[in-house]
């Protein structure tokens, strides 16, 4: 599989944005790409950086809807897989934070919904978004299994573990991750570790740019099974990170030989205890 992650900035103005992510994919399948892939909120302000108000669901659209149907009909056209994040409002009236998987013949696959909502300063997550209720899906795509771990989920190393557990061969982190944030090295660090324990390729693509509150990093980058890091994009840059996943090395990784299989989830339930306990 050939992967590509679009780094692109939010301007702003969703239709030219989305305009240039169109463009993106073609660039990118022009290159050969089969998995193109946007980060958090890729075409629109990340718009937790303030407090929701009490028209923050104005910004929210529909799954399908006008942006998902225009990516449908270029996968199509083009023959790849796409994975978005959009701003999604429910059949049941909640808003979500959502990436609609596209399959290369253009059908939608599903929607992955954020599970774990955060809060704290210019991360107002959980006045914007609903916890996700589709759990950890990974959807047979034409070029591969692909699972999807939005932004804070990918701190769970359970939301991880179900992923490979499911058959994940390639986990999607659509990231909406600032400058300074977090230690430094440390996302990379827990996307090295999360490939390694659960035997599958991880693709954090991240946002980029200067918005109201925040910086966004870049720094999009690609982790084999062995959790070596052989991608990596630029810090600040707009740019399209295109890679070439070897799904082979999925089988042979050290999870799927041994960690898998050694197993005892017949113990973890009493471990873990109730929700809340320590």
């Amino acid at each position: 599989m050939k992967i590509a992650l679009v780094q692109q900035r939010a301007t702003g103005d969703r239709s030219a944005d989305t305009t240039r992510g169109l463009a993106a994919v073609r660039a990118a399948a022009s290159d050969g790409a089969q998995l193109v892939c946007f980060a958090e909120l890729a075409f629109e302000p990340f718009y937790p950086q303030v407090p929701a108000g009490p028209d923050a669901a104005a910004h929210a659209e529909t799954i399908p809807g006008p942006t998902t149907e225009a990516f449908a009909a270029l996968a199509a056209e083009l023959g790849v897989v796409i994975v978005l994040n959009l701003f999604e409002l429910g059949d049941d009236g909640h808003t979500y934070d959502a990436s609609p998987v596209i399959d290369a013949d253009g059908s939608l696959l599903g929607v992955v919904r954020m599970v774990h909502i955060t809060e704290y300063p210019h991360f107002h997550e959980q006045g914007y978004y609903a916890p996700g209720d589709r759990g950890a899906p990974v959807f047979a795509t034409r070029f591969g299994r692909v699972g999807v771990a939005i932004c804070y989920d990918r701190h769970y190393p359970e939301y991880m573990r179900a992923l490979a557990v499911n058959g994940a061969e390639v986990v999607v982190v659509p990231q909406a991750g600032a400058v300074g944030e977090w230690p430094e090295g440390l996302y990379e660090a827990e996307m090295r570790v999360a490939a390694f324990q659960n035997g599958y390729f991880t693709a954090l693509c991240n946002r980029v740019g200067e918005e109201e509150k925040l910086s966004f990093a870049g720094q999009s980058f690609v982790c084999d099974p062995e959790g070596v890091v052989v991608a990596r994009a630029g810090e600040g840059t707009e740019e399209t990170l295109v890679c070439n996943l070897d799904l082979s090395q999925v089988a042979s990784s050290h999870a799927r030989t041994l960690f898998l299989r050694d197993r005892r989830p017949e113990l973890y339930g009493a471990w873990l205890g109730p929700k809340g306990s320590v």
